[in-house]
C-alpha cells in the first residue's frame, strides 16, 4: 500500500512537471493549475488561428498562385508555415536557401507535398551573429525567394 507521503510526494513532483512544462513561475499548487489553463486556452487560440489560416489559403489559393507564409516568433527563433493549394516542385529548395541565406538554423522541419504544399519548420537563430532577426524579415525573404521560384518556374515553361 502506498503512503499518504507517498502520494503526496508524487503528485508533487507532477505539479512541478507541469509547472517546468507551461513556464509557469507559480509557487502554489494552485497557481500552477491556472497557468496550466491559461497555457491549454493559448495553445487552443493559436490551433484555431493557424486552422482559420489554413481555411483562407485554401480558399484564396484559386484566385491568387502564390503560397501562403506565417511566421511566429519563438523564445528562441520561429515557426514558419508555409501553405499552396498545389504541389510545388522545387519551391522547398529555394525556402531553405532562403533560411540558409538569413543564417537561420532549421531545428525540425516537415514538408507534404502529396496533393498541396505544406512545409512547417522551426529555425532557430544562429548566436554566432549575435543580432536578432524580426519575423517580417523572415517571412519577407521567404515570400521573395517563393517569388523568384515562381518567376524562374514561369519561365521554364515559356
Amino acid at each position: 500500500m502506498v503512503s499518504r507521503e507517498q502520494k503526496r510526494a508524487a503528485l508533487h513532483e507532477k505539479l512541478q512537471l507541469l509547472r517546468s512544462v507551461t513556464n509557469s513561475h507559480a509557487l502554489s499548487d494552485t497557481s500552477i493549475v491556472i497557468d496550466a489553463s491559461k497555457y491549454i486556452e493559448n495553445l487552443k487560440e493559436k490551433v484555431e488561428r493557424l486552422n482559420e489560416e489554413i481555411a483562407s489559403a485554401e480558399s484564396s489559393s484559386v484566385h491568387n498562385p502564390l503560397p501562403m507564409i506565417t511566421v511566429e516568433t519563438l523564445e528562441k527563433g520561429f515557426l514558419i508555415n508555409v501553405f499552396s493549394a498545389k504541389s510545388s516542385q522545387g519551391m522547398l529548395v529555394s525556402i531553405l536557401e532562403a533560411i540558409e541565406e538569413m543564417r537561420l538554423t532549421v531545428l525540425e522541419a516537415r514538408v507534404s507535398c502529396t496533393d498541396n504544399f505544406r512545409f512547417q519548420a522551426v529555425g532557430g537563430e544562429n548566436e554566432e551573429q549575435g543580432e536578432t532577426i524580426d519575423a517580417q524579415a523572415v517571412k519577407q525573404a521567404v515570400g521573395q525567394a517563393i517569388k523568384n521560384w515562381s518567376e524562374s518556374e514561369s519561365n521554364d515553361q515559356v
